[in-house]
């Protein structure tokens, strides 16, 4: 069986009735990025055919840890989770939020929270003369267990039946690449 993966793809659509394209993330487990096409097509599928990747990431390393996707069966003692946020936050004088994702390795909801709050984004994206306009966080995916998800939240009931999440210290792995623009996914 060929090794299994961790992706994060940022998933674009002109839906039907939108003015403006639609962004979303979707997070899934596969040998290769082509396999997760009929998962994107599920998960947003009132996209329909404008649905394409306007960017992607083979998740192996986060913080200092490796990144692996084990079968469910296989042991997991860690107590680190891998959290997804989405932050948002304004420019003065442009009439749209600015988001910035962050994936963070932590041991619980207040440790990701800590976590957002200390990067540049939440620190300037925020008009300080503005009620209202300051740095927020987004969908909190990942941030509170009871009533948010950890990535291992996000994905799909088949994937979550198969496998986990594993993490592991490993602070000499290079950072992952991060792959950008239009793929149309037909073309995968």
């Amino acid at each position: 069986m060929k090794s299994q993966y961790l992706f994060m793809v940022l998933l674009g659509s002109k839906a039907p009735a939108r003015n403006t394209e639609q962004h979303d993330f979707f997070f899934g487990i596969a040998s290769e990025l082509r396999h997760l096409v009929p998962a994107m097509r599920n998960f947003w599928p009132e996209a329909g055919n404008s649905l394409h990747i306007d960017g992607w990431r083979r998740i192996t390393h986060i913080d200092g840890y490796r990144v692996e996707v084990m079968p469910k069966d296989a042991a997991n003692t860690a107590t680190e989770r891998l959290f997804f946020i989405n932050l948002g936050g304004y420019t003065s004088g442009k009439l749209e939020e600015q988001h910035y994702t962050l994936l963070t390795v932590q041991n619980d909801r207040l440790s990701a929270l800590s976590a957002s709050k200390l990067t540049a984004f939440f620190k300037t994206a925020t008009i300080a003369k503005v009620k209202g306009a300051n740095a927020h966080i987004d969908e909190k995916y990942g941030i509170d267990v009871d009533e948010i998800y950890r990535v291992d939240d996000l994905l799909s009931d088949a994937d979550k039946a198969a496998y986990h999440i594993a993490l592991s210290p490993d602070v000499d792995l290079p950072d992952d690449e991060i792959h950008l623009g239009y793929l149309q996914l037909h073309k995968l």
